[in-house]
């Protein structure tokens, strides 16, 4: 298939959000979209190389609600679109082992809980009692929502991108995007390094990457792309099969089962800005210690397999929605680690705001651009 010189709308990222924005738009009933992954498959960014967790527990109101409205369309995906998963409701079990943390607890349970997700908070007892293959002496408070869990990212993308295609989406693989060419204040062509497409829209899916292709149009996006590496282990028998998905919070350890074995992930604190993919092998090291120390089980296992990938974090931690100084220039990033749970429905957020100037299915106004400058 060759590039088309026109489209009405180019999406540039061939990620969660950039599959979620084709689909929902062309179910709407926009024609001519064109979708572009510089990768040679597509998910194979940011979103292929997350944990593929999903959750419902988030300390800020907005992050619960784009929960809320995205977790239920993982949940119907298979009846919707037509593709399997495999989403496991094991749970996050997230565990505070200092006063700050534990107050934190506190509040967020409260707040999700009002907002009618039923997310139960856990005495330290609680907590040990639930991990008895792991040492948690230093626990005060744990949560607990029986309805997180993990997704299979690929799955996902795919499902959406199938779907989208069905529908006359035209999806490029090894097309990067290396120049936007503007009239005045307006979008008009995309080049890439497969053609160039005359658009009057584009949508900034880009994720790590959203920033760049914002200077190529002249708009500043203060996404920052952030290494994160995780490792899988060979089987361990000894791990139940409804081990939840364990987060030490204030070392932003993680463990999860994955096939036999278990995913397991630590956040680096000293890691600097950089689109650098390669593995730290230091720092996984020092995430193997931690892993050790919380889960001895850990040290008899073997390494199975091991990746890093990128977070696009923006100064307040919240995606970026909507418009920018450039006419039909649209963004849909900035989810600072928590994008692929929210990309469902984030592409259908777009949809609305792309065809009809205003969100609908919940009111995401407050994450536009311009809140940076507002402050």
């Amino acid at each position: 298939m060759n590039l088309p010189t026109t489209a009405d709308i180019v999406i540039i990222g061939g990620g969660v959000m950039g599959a979620s924005a084709a689909y929902h738009l062309a179910q709407r009933g926009l024609k001519n979209i064109v979708l572009l992954e510089k990768e040679d498959f597509f998910g194979q960014g940011a979103t292929g190389r997350c944990a593929g967790g999903v959750r419902y527990q988030f300390s800020t109101e907005i992050n619960v609600k784009l929960s809320i409205e995205s977790l239920p369309m993982i949940e119907r995906f298979k009846d919707e679109i037509g593709q399997e998963v495999s989403y496991k409701q094991c749970g996050y079990l997230l565990v505070a082992t200092n006063e700050k943390d534990t107050n934190a607890f506190r509040y967020n349970v409260k707040l999700q809980n009002k907002l009618g997700v039923s997310t139960q908070l856990l005495s330290g007892d609680e907590v040990r009692a639930r991990l008895p293959l792991m040492k948690f002496d230093d626990a005060i408070v744990g949560t607990f929502n029986p309805k997180d869990g993990t997704v299979d990212p690929n799955s996902v993308v795919m499902g959406y991108i199938s779907a989208a295609q069905k529908m006359g989406v035209k999806a490029f693989t090894g097309a990067e995007v290396v120049g936007v060419s503007l009239r005045g204040d307006n979008v008009e062509e995309v080049q890439t390094t497969i053609g160039t497409i005359k658009t009057r829209m584009i949508l900034n899916a880009a994720g790590p990457w959203a920033g760049q292709i914002g200077q190529m149009a002249g708009i500043n996006i203060p996404v920052i792309p952030l290494r994160r590496q995780m490792f899988t282990t060979s089987p361990l028998k000894e791990v139940p099969s409804d081990f939840p998905f364990v987060i030490d919070f204030a070392r932003s350890l993680y463990f999860h089962r994955e096939g036999e074995g278990l995913l397991i992930g630590m956040s680096n604190q000293n890691e600097q800005p950089g689109t650098d993919q390669s593995v730290d092998e230091d720092f996984e090291l020092v995430n193997l210690d931690a892993a050790i120390e919380r889960m001895p089980l850990v040290e008899k296992a073997q390494r199975a397999s091991h990746w890093a990938g990128l977070y696009e974090v923006t100064p307040d931690a919240h995606p970026i929605f909507g418009g920018t100084p450039v006419n039909g220039f649209y963004l849909c990033t900035g989810f600072s680690g928590h994008g692929f749970m929210h990309g469902p429905i984030s592409g259908k957020l777009m949809s609305e705001f792309i065809l009809d100037g205003q969100y609908s299915s919940l009111d995401v106004s407050m994450l536009d651009l311009k809140r940076f400058e507002e402050g």
